[in-house]
């Protein structure tokens, strides 16, 4: 009876626990905008700048980014998100990863100059320019697997 989609005068929720997860129960979301990837990488305590930052702390190097960087990262993170597969927050693990790799593989090497030049650690600041600069290679593909039959 229930399973047959008569839920005009029942929900899942009168149903007992054991039977509510065993019915499939479809939602839709909207997307996430630039101001919700903004938030996603500001609000929470171990936000993923922080564990970036955190990571390569362990490796003498400190990394900073700018506001408008951060505004930059959630708006291309938007743009991939509708142009690409809607993966939702999780693009941003993968646009943070391009930003951060170049200085997370260098890293030894960097910290090795500023000691040489007489500082404790290497201080990286990413800015707008910098992501954009490093993720246009990710702007420009265009998945064609939309357009395969």
């Amino acid at each position: 009876f229930i399973c047959s989609g008569a839920f005009h005068s029942a929900k899942p929720s009168d149903l007992m626990a054991e039977l509510q997860g065993r019915l499939p129960i479809r939602v839709e979301l909207k997307a996430l905008d630039r101001t919700d990837f903004y938030r996603i990488l500001t609000e929470p305590h171990f936000n993923l700048i922080k564990q970036q930052q955190m990571l390569l702390a362990a490796e003498g190097l400190d990394l900073h980014f700018t506001d408008a960087a951060i505004h930059e990262i959630a708006g291309i993170a938007e743009d991939l998100n509708r142009s690409l597969e809607n993966i939702g927050a999780r693009r941003l693990h993968t646009v943070l990863e391009r930003i951060v790799e170049p200085l997370s593989f260098g890293a030894p090497e960097l910290v090795a100059q500023a000691r040489s030049e007489g500082k404790e650690r290497y201080l990286a600041v990413v800015d707008k320019e910098q992501v954009v600069e490093r993720l246009a290679p990710l702007l420009k593909k265009q998945d064609l697997s939309k357009f395969i039959i």
